[in-house]
This record gives C-alpha cells, sequence and structure tokens, in this order.
C-alpha cells in the first residue's frame, strides 16, 4: 500500500518590500509633517485665536507651552504602545499609534477657537497636543522595527533609513503648504494676519495630514506580522511586563542608545528651528541681531537644505550596511562636533544667501548622515521580546535631553550682537556626549533578528522575566 505523499507546509506570508517601505515610512512622515504644521500655527495664529486675553509675549509663550506638551507625552507613549508592541505584536500596535496621532492631528483642524467656547479652546488644545505626543511616542519605533524586521538579509541599514526619510519628507511636505496658502492668503503690507487665513486657512494642513493616514492605515492593515515577532510567539518567550524587562536585562542598551542619539536631536533642532529664528530676526534688532531674512526667503532656503537631508538619510543606510553603524557614525559625529565650532564663522565675512544656503546643507547632510543609521541601530541593541519598548524609550528619553531644551538653551546663549558661537559649541558638547556613548555601544551590523535570534534571547532571559 503507497503511502500518500505528505502535504507541504505553506510557507509563512511576508511582506512585500515595496509595501514594508510605504507602511514605514508614512507614519514618520506623518510625525514630522504634524511637528512643523503644529510648529508654524503655534507661532502664526494659536496666540491670538486660543490666548487672546493675555499680552502678545504671554500668548506666545502659552502657545509654546501646548507644543512642549507633545515631548512629555512621548515616553508615555513609547511605554504604553511599546508594552502592546512587545505583548500583542507589531502590525496591530502601528495601526492603532497611527489612529491616536492622525484623529488628534485632524480633530486640532475642527477645533473652536477662543471666541466660541472660551477657556474650553486652549484646554482642548493641550488634550490633543498631549494625545499626538502619545501616539507620536509608539510610532517611530513600530516604525523602525517594521522597516528593520521585514528586511532582506544585509540591507537593514538601508530599510532602517525609511522611516527616517519621514523628517526631510514632513518638512517639505508641511512647509510647501503653508508658502502655498501663505501666498494664497497673503498678509497685508502692515503685516496684519490675512482675515480669512486666521478664520480658516491654518486650519487646511491640519486637516489634509488625514489623507496621508488613510493611506498609512491601507498600508499598514495589509501586513503581516514580521518574522522576528512570530518566532517570539511560538517559542512562548513574549515578555509579560516589557517595561520591567527593559530595565532588567537592557538597561545598558537604553542608556547608550538615549545618548547616542543626543547630537542627532541637538543638530536638527538647532538646523530647523533656531536657525530659523536666526535667520528671520533683523540684522538692527537689539539685543538679538540676526541675518534680516523674511519667513519666505528663509524657509526657501531651508527647504533646499532638507533635500540634502533627504538625499544622505538612505546614502547613511546604504554605508551603514556596508561598512558597519560604528563606523559610519563614528566619523559623522566627529564632523558634527567640528561643525559646531564653525557656527559663528560662517557669517563672520557674508551674510548673502550663498553663505546661508551652504551652512544649512552642511548641517543637514550631517544631520543626514547620523539620522540615517538610528532607524537600524536602536532596534538592533535589544532582543526582540522587548524591542519595541527599548528602542522606544532610547528614542524618545533622546528627544527629552536632545531637544525639548534645545532651542530655549541655543537662544540663550545667542548672544545680544549677534555671536553664535556658543550655540554652536553647544552642539560640539552634545556631538562628544554622543561619541562617548557610540565608542561604548557594540556594532550590531550582524546581529540576528529572526526567530533564531528570538530563541536565543529566550535562553538568556529566562530568568529575569
Amino acid at each position: 500500500m503507497t503511502a500518500a505523499p505528505a502535504t507541504p507546509t505553506p510557507a509563512p506570508k511576508t511582506n512585500p518590500r515595496s509595501r514594508v517601505v510605504i507602511a514605514s515610512l508614512v507614519g514618520t512622515s506623518i510625525e514630522f509633517y504634524d511637528f512643523y504644521v503644529y510648529a508654524t500655527a503655534a507661532v502664526l495664529v494659536f496666540p491670538t485665536l486660543f490666548f487672546p486675553n493675555e499680552d502678545p509675549t504671554a500668548s506666545q509663550l502659552s502657545s509654546f507651552v501646548t507644543f512642549a506638551l507633545a515631548f512629555f507625552a512621548r515616553p508615555v507613549g513609547s511605554v504604553l504602545f511599546g508594552h502592546f508592541g512587545d505583548r500583542i505584536g507589531r502590525k496591530t500596535t502601528l495601526v492603532a499609534s497611527l489612529l491616536v496621532m492622525g484623529t488628534a492631528t485632524f480633530l486640532i483642524g475642527c477645533l473652536p477657537t477662543f471666541d466660541t467656547i472660551g477657556i474650553w479652546a486652549p484646554v482642548l488644545l493641550a488634550v490633543m497636543r498631549f494625545a499626538q505626543g502619545v501616539g507620536l511616542g509608539g510610532e517611530w519605533s513600530g516604525a523602525a522595527l517594521l522597516a528593520t524586521e521585514n528586511a532582506p538579509q544585509g540591507k537593514r541599514g538601508v530599510f532602517g533609513s525609511m522611516p527616517q526619510l519621514g523628517a526631510p519628507i514632513g518638512f517639505l511636505l508641511a512647509n510647501g503648504l503653508f508658502i502655498a496658502i501663505n501666498a494664497a492668503m497673503p498678509a497685508g503690507a502692515d503685516g496684519t494676519p490675512n482675515a480669512d487665513f486666521q478664520a480658516w486657512g491654518w486650519r487646511i494642513p491640519f486637516l489634509l495630514s488625514a489623507v496621508l493616514v488613510l493611506i498609512g492605515l491601507y498600508v499598514r492593515f495589509r501586513l503581516v506580522e514580521s518574522p522576528a515577532f512570530r518566532g517570539v510567539q511560538e517559542t512562548g518567550s513574549v515578555a509579560k511586563v516589557p517595561l520591567a524587562r527593559v530595565f532588567r536585562t537592557s538597561w545598558k542598551a537604553v542608556v547608550v542608545g538615549t545618548f547616542g542619539m543626543v547630537a542627532t536631536y541637538v543638530l536638527f533642532y538647532f538646523m530647523t528651528t533656531f536657525t530659523l529664528a536666526y535667520g528671520t530676526t533683523a540684522t538692527s534688532m537689539v539685543p538679538k541681531v540676526g541675518l534680516g531674512y523674511t519667513r519666505g526667503e528663509f524657509l526657501t532656503l531651508l527647504m533646499i537644505g532638507v533635500v540634502f537631508f533627504g538625499i544622505f538619510t538612505p546614502v547613511a543606510g546604504i554605508l551603514a550596511d556596508k561598512f558597519g553603524r560604528r563606523r559610519t557614525l563614528i566619523p559623522t559625529t566627529i564632523g558634527i562636533a567640528l561643525f559646531g565650532l564653525t557656527f559663528q564663522l560662517w557669517f563672520a565675512a557674508s551674510q548673502g544667501p550663498i553663505t546661508v544656503v551652504t551652512f544649512l546643507i552642511v548641517g543637514l547632510s550631517l544631520m543626514g548622515l547620523t539620522f540615517g543609521p538610528m532607524g537600524a541601530l536602536l532596534p538592533e541593541l535589544f532582543p526582540t521580546n522587548v524591542r519595541y519598548t527599548g528602542s522606544a524609550l532610547a528614542y524618545n528619553l533622546a528627544s527629552i535631553l536632545g531637544a525639548s531644551l534645545a532651542p530655549t538653551i541655543a537662544v540663550a546663549l545667542w548672544k545680544p550682537d549677534g555671536d553664535i558661537f556658543l550655540v554652536g559649541l553647544y552642539l560640539t558638547i552634545a556631538a562628544v556626549v554622543t561619541l562617548v556613548a557610540l565608542l561604548l555601544v557594540r556594532e550590531t551590523r550582524g546581529t540576528d533578528l529572526d526567530e533564531a535570534e528570538a530563541r536565543q534571547a529566550v535562553a538568556a532571559g529566562r530568568e529575569a522575566r
């Protein structure tokens, strides 16, 4: 009697590479799009529309307080979404983080102003901004894991750089849209805001974010779980409390990951937020002397620099795959430290557009080179069953240390006569801190993230669970 042929076991489903790239890129694009849209609105319209009963300076400060809420909410989001990302999977958590973030952004565009509902207007604005921060706290890590855990062998660096491209793309989308709206609804000759822009024009960028969210949801619902996390599920090694597990078994990775990214954040906010303030402050203004460009003029120069940010982000991913994460990041960090020492020298002889745009290109090219490999490095520092939580914590703690205070410190170091040497020196100090962390971190290029690595993580950490 002939035995029946064995039925072949169907191969597990995998995610197409194009779907992985789009799904990981769209969320971080929304993240940075939201940052720039909110930052611009916090300067142009929120002070008068949501805090009208205060004097102009107090209104602006109140508006910036709501802006800063997201930084405090991001660690909450990293713990919340990290918990579920390590417990139930990357796909479901990525959908949830995008929904939280996208819904909050859209609802800001629908909020009634102070004239309509009084004190509830700034309260609701603060609530929505906090919700944005919670969503953002889980978004980057999930996107980075989606890219790296589904990357072909030897390509994790370049795949991990795809979520990082969200920063330049979000900048170009947000500021390009605001430039177009300002052109259609220009301010008066005396600087008086356009009535239509104040009434409804400012809402357009927030409402249009829904388009990006719908694209992101469509792609993410079609994903399947990553092979690395399926390996954790199959071996029964899912961490019961990922946060506690991270601090028991991977606290060193959290520390070096956090400080390894501090210079990246300082450089990013210096080259975008601070340079915008410095570039658009009048050359005759005392106590702060700037470059004297209009906002539109400087944004145009900044957008040219951001194009180079976008170019060098995947270039850095390619270099990280070829030479290793440390061999790419250490020379780049040294370059950032030297660049910080030259801040004032750039403008000693000329403040013309060629000088300014060259300065921006150099700084933002360095930004791409340091930011690109982080999408692979941070996830690779952690075992699979706590990778979401661990990488999210490192990324968002670095944002607090490197980003939350950077613009304020930069303004404080900006001398009344316009000298910005100390601003650059602060960047150099941040780069030295990051350099020390990178010298301590292990090379992760060859780290195995598949099921075998998951089983190894189980064996190494079963007792600590």
